[in-house]
């Protein structure tokens, strides 16, 4: 199993970028990288409330050459949610395919990750080397959900809500294989699973660098699970959600050839690949997922050796949407892995 990280730009006292795919090159099969201030499912990478760093374009195609050297795929993620009135317009189309022609013609592009049905047929129609892939964010959960959107995209980011349903996964892939397409899971979404806010939240993101300079209503955060979890009941959730531990993506092997890791925005991305490269983690599990809880639990932590040794068959299920386990199960679990941080 190889895996797909996503890039970031460091600063000045941070270490660079590709030292760490350099040091784990063996196993990164592709990096996926956003384009610049082009609204994405982060923030935007070169401006900040009015400060921009001129040199970020330079910076991140520097790297990118780097990384085609080590023989890394690599893949644009254009997969905002929203584009707001260009959403359908001619200069969308034609913003995307000036980006995906530069970086074709400089770096031979492996893929590019949307959520658009527009920007997905400009790339299939003007590009037929690049490989077109739906976003985990489309929520592809069914064979049918894909069959719509078949004609649009190669490979697709299945639905992570169905992460631990092996019985769907298989069902995916069967109609995978028939129809000559790919699947791609993301190991270590700290998301909720079926958060209600979900499409608001991502619609809020696409638009982030005008949220990030306006004056709005609440401090608090519009993503719905860290307002959740300062209720402490609430926190057996938080073992249901759709992550798989490094210990279990072995289980995985077979299904999916590459994993991507959620590592965009992650304080420690080397951390997370070493993880998930080893397949063994001591610490404080919330500290491996995007977004991570570990302000939220403390002064606790979920001591991720604490896990009891049927986790993974207890907690996933090869038919229907949810694990066979009830809600006592998660309760046990909690109480086994929750200590008290020293």
């Amino acid at each position: 199993m190889k895996f797909a990280i996503g890039y970031q730009l460091p600063d000045e006292d941070e270490e660079p970028f590709v030292n760490l795919v350099a040091d784990y090159a063996q196993r990164i099969d592709e990096v996926y990288f956003p384009w610049l201030d082009m609204p994405s499912g982060r923030s935007p990478m070169a401006t900040r409330e009015g400060f921009v760093d001129l040199e970020a374009q330079a910076k991140l195609e520097r790297d990118l050459g780097s990384l085609r050297e080590m023989g890394v795929k690599l893949d644009l993620l254009l997969n905002a949610s929203c584009y707001g009135r260009w959403g359908t317009s001619r200069r969308l189309v034609n913003h995307v395919c000036s980006v995906v022609h530069h970086l074709h013609e400089r770096f031979a592009l492996d893929a590019v990750t949307t959520m658009s049905p527009v920007i997905a047929a400009a790339v299939k129609e003007h590009f037929s080397g690049v490989d077109v892939r739906a976003s985990v964010n489309m929520r592809l959960g069914t064979a049918r959900a894909m069959e719509y959107v078949a004609h649009l995209f190669d490979s697709f980011y299945v639905q992570r809500e169905y992460n631990r349903d092996l019985g769907r996964i298989d069902e995916l892939f069967s109609w995978a294989d028939a129809n000559r397409k790919r699947l791609f899971m993301l190991a270590n979404s700290g998301c909720l699973l079926w958060c209600a806010v979900q499409t608001f939240h991502d619609n809020l993101v696409s638009h982030e660098r005008d949220v990030a300079e306006t004056v709005n209503v609440s401090a608090d955060s519009p993503a719905l699970c860290w307002s959740f979890y300062r209720d402490r009941a609430n926190w057996t959730r938080f073992l249901q959600n759709s992550w798989i531990r490094p210990e279990d993506l072995h289980h995985y092997d077979g299904l999916f050839p590459v994993v991507k890791l959620a590592t965009r925005m992650h304080a420690r991305p080397r951390m997370v690949m070493e993880a998930y490269t080893s397949g063994e983690y001591r610490g404080n599990l919330p500290d491996l997922f995007e977004p991570g809880y570990g302000p939220v639990f403390a002064p606790y932590v979920i001591d991720n050796t604490r896990f009891p040794s049927d986790w993974f068959e207890r907690t996933t299920t090869r038919g229907g949407a949810a694990p066979p386990s009830d809600d006592s199960y998660y309760d046990e679990v909690l109480e086994r892995v929750l200590v008290r941080a020293e």
